[in-house]
Formats: C-alpha cells, structure tokens, sequence
C-alpha cells in the first residue's frame, strides 16, 4: 500500500475536478423499495438498454435514476453481482471520495463516543454509517477492518486515510477471511497502517477478554450481543451457567464475573477455547471454569449421558441458514440444538438462544424454542429478547440488517 500522509486536508485541497459520475436507471415500477429507504439495488432491476451498467467494471461508482429521471442517489456497481449496487448518499453525482469518507467516519466516531466509555465497539457498520459493504471493529488503538464488496476495496486509501485523521489508531488491520469471487476479493490478512500485536485485551461489561485480531474469527471478536451478555449478568448468581459456542468466552466470562457459581465452554476450536482459558485465568476464575472441545451436539449428547443439569444454558451458534435454500436443514439443526439444550435444564432454568442468521426471523426463532420445549415435555415462557447493539445501527427501511436475536425463555 503506498505511504499515507499524516493529514488528507491539503491533499483533498489539490485535487482536480471530479469526473462526471454515469447513470444506471432502473425500470418501471422498480424504484419504489429505494424510494422508501432501502440501499440495495438488484441486477434484475436495472434497464440495461438504458444504461452502460453491462461495461462497468467491479466497484464503478454511478448516479441512481428512476425511468423519469428522478435521482434516487449515488452509489457502486459490479455488472457481476445479483446484488449489484449500494447506495451510499440519496445525492447526486456524490463520489465516494476521501472527504466523503471522513465525514461519514466522523459522524460514526462521534455516535460511538456519545454511546460508550471505553473505546470497544463496532466503529462502522455498512449501509448503517453510509458506508455499505465496510466493516470496522475498534480495539482501542487497534482498528480491524472487514471488506466485502469491490466498490469498497477500491477505496481502501481512502478509508485508511479517514481513518488515520479522525482516530489517531497505533495500527490498522485488513481482514477479508473468505475469498470473494463475485467481488474479486481474496481471502487476506495484511496491517495496512502501524504496527497490529496478534493480541489485544478489550473490556466488554467491565470483563476483560484476550482477542486474536490477527488470527480469530472474523475481526475477531463479536460485538454484536453485547448488551445480550450484559443481560444475562442478572440471571447468573450462584448458577450453574453452560455456554454453547463460546468461542472466547464472551457468554461465560460474564456469567463467572457475575457471580456463577460455576461455567462450562464449548466449542470446536481448540486455539478459540485456549484464549478463553486465558482470559479465565487472568481473572481468577479457572477453577470454576472447564472448557470442552468438540462438536456442540456431541458435547451436549455426552454431558445428557452423564445426566448432567444446568441452570442457565447459552446457545449462540453461527448461521445455520447461510442461503434460502438452506431454510429447511437450518431450521431444523435450530430444532436439534434447542431441543438437547432443553434436556439439560433445571427445572425454571433459564435458555437464551441466539441465532445471526438473516434468514431466521425472530418470531421464527421463537417458535423453535416453543416447540423445541413442547417436544421434550416441557414450557417455554419468554422473559427478554435481545439484538443488536447500538454501534449497530439498523436503516429502518432495510430489515435485513437486523440479521441478530437473542431469546431468553425460562423453561418450566
């Protein structure tokens, strides 16, 4: 990457004229879901006769226009994609330049700051900071960044530029786990500014945790049940707490600070389990604490064996429904979980099942873990629902980016 200068005020200053931004239109009666909110447009919605949508290449940034005309706003392209555009200003001719960036990475800043004391959260999400297909999670000096689409890549200077002025961070990482294909993104891991340690210690309900920014999963940790976890605190005092896909803890870190009388991890990652344990021992708690490798169902089916109960159980697994076609085989391993779950709680124990699948609404999940009782026997009585965050904020005119649920049923 080549060498950021320490301030982009003057660069911006020197910059010549923009160019002329083309236009994609769309076809009759296909601008309405933009009209109301939403910032995704379609492949099938463009009117391809009408347009040079076909030439663009991956990330071109373009004016959004209806049949009449009408500019619905400014936004990047990839002729490659069922998803194809992403506005990113109801504006037109807006380029997605530096100045445009910092002005959105600012006001994230500020929402942020305004929100928490410590500087842990999720700093930008996407369409919610106007900066669709951009992830950024801060570790204190520490910035991860995740890229998804080509429009964003393309600007990559940009971004790290922004920001390098506005958060002053000691270092900046890029990582893309997955190779995109459609995007053209590869799969990379690469410190695009300053110096990124393999570890940083966050505090997230006033429990500190050990995070791999530059090994874990995804940025490698996962603000987005944070208020979730701090709910859980009230209902884990002197409880024995079992938490189901703990990855680093998060869930069962928090039950221990808040008084359980024991907690029990599983995953399947062992390297994911020996930094929970890190952080276990850090805080005194590693004799009332065991962590247990394996396949989340095995685990349960051994410990159902053993006739083992638990008070409070967490199940956070990761998307069981990644595409439509995966509904039904999703929703049943939901089923499956819940269901062995439910087999080892104490009688009134508490379930907060969790779900990140965007193709599980939350009145689904609700039925699973209703029906998931009634087939074992038992009750389940809702006591709280969970979600997001508000270092996530959500376009109310875009659903699918409420993609999180917690549900938290006292099972009679």
């Amino acid at each position: 990457m080549p060498q950021l200068p320490k301030s982009t005020e003057s660069t911006d200053a020197k910059q010549a004229p923009e160019a002329v931004l083309p236009v994609v239109v769309l076809k009759t009666k296909s601008d309405r879901r933009i009209k109301q909110g939403h910032c995704w447009v379609y492949s099938n919605e463009i009117d391809i006769e009408r347009s040079q949508f076909k030439t663009f290449a991956a990330g071109q940034q373009a004016t959004l226009v209806n049949p009449h005309g009408l500019v619905l706003g400014s936004g990047y392209f990839n002729p490659q994609a069922l998803l194809c555009g992403r506005l990113y200003s109801r504006t037109d001719q807006q380029s997605l330049d530096g100045a445009f960036i910092r002005r959105q990475v600012t006001a994230a800043y500020a929402w942020r700051q305004a929100c928490y004391q410590q500087p842990y959260y999720r700093l930008v999400y996407g369409d919610g900071d106007n900066l669709p297909g951009l992830v950024i999670d801060r570790y204190g000096d520490v910035l991860v960044m995740q890229i998804n689409t080509a429009g964003m890549m393309v600007v990559l200077e940009a971004i790290v530029r922004s920001l390098i002025d506005v958060l002053k961070p000691a270092g900046i990482v890029l990582r893309n786990e997955k190779e995109n294909t459609i995007e053209q993104l590869p799969a990379q891991t690469e410190v695009v500014y300053g110096e990124v340690p393999d570890f940083v210690e966050i505090i997230e309900n006033g429990v500190a945790f050990n995070v791999p920014v530059m090994g874990g999963q995804k940025t490698g940790w996962f603000y987005d049940h944070r208020d979730s976890r701090a709910l859980l605190a009230k209902y884990c005092q002197g409880q024995r707490v079992l938490d189901v896909y703990s990855y680093l803890g998060g869930w069962g870190l928090q039950a221990m600070a808040s008084g359980a009388e024991s907690v029990t991890c599983v995953d399947s990652s062992a390297s994911a389990l020996a930094q929970a344990e890190v952080s276990a021992t850090t805080a005194g708690y590693d004799t009332q604490m065991r962590f247990l490798k394996g396949a989340a169902i095995d685990v349960l089916k051994s410990l159902i064996r053993k006739h083992l109960i638990f008070d409070v159980i967490v199940l956070d697994p990761p998307a069981f429904i990644k595409r439509r076609k995966d509904q039904r085989s999703g929703e049943n391993a939901y089923h499956h979980i819940n269901q062995l779950a439910i087999k080892l709680l104490a009688e009134s124990g508490l379930l907060v099942s969790a779900s990140c699948s965007l193709h599980l609404p939350r009145e689904s999940l609700t039925k699973i873990v209703q029906s998931s009782a009634a087939r074992v026997g038992r009750q389940a009585m809702i006591v709280h629902q969970g979600g997001l965050g508000a270092d996530h904020p959500v376009n109310v005119a875009m659903p699918e980016m409420d993609y999180l649920k917690a549900v938290f049923a006292r099972i009679d």
